[in-house]
């Protein structure tokens, strides 16, 4: 089973986005994975550049102490193109650890 956690309401800075999903979210996160899930995929607004190195690292170090349950994080604003990412980790069993950062523009995209 896999279970989507959605994240809302971080502050726009990266260091400070980190310290409140950290503080507000992580023991969500962790309690979700508790419950025997196979995956947890963590869904996050759009954010600047800034923010990929501490969701990267938040993504690669929670699948690495949940295995075998695997765990991504998928950001975006378009409400398709993350409901496509969320359709295909729940079908991709290898796919772990990994920030998939969706726009509506690429792969996938019907219009293009």
């Amino acid at each position: 089973m896999q279970v989507v956690l959605r994240i809302d309401g971080l502050p726009d800075a990266a260091i400070d986005a980190a310290a409140e999903f950290h503080r507000s979210w992580l023991s969500a996160a962790r309690a979700a994975i508790a419950e025997n899930i196979s995956s947890l995929v963590l869904v996050m607004p759009t954010a600047p550049q800034d923010h990929r190195d501490w969701r990267r690292g938040l993504a690669r170090d929670l699948a690495r102490e949940a295995a075998p349950c695997r765990v991504n994080l998928v950001a975006g604003g378009d409400a398709a193109a993350i409901a496509a990412a969320v359709e295909y980790l729940e079908r991709a069993p290898g796919v772990t650890g990994q920030l998939l950062i969706t726009d509506g523009q690429g792969a996938g995209n019907p219009a293009h």
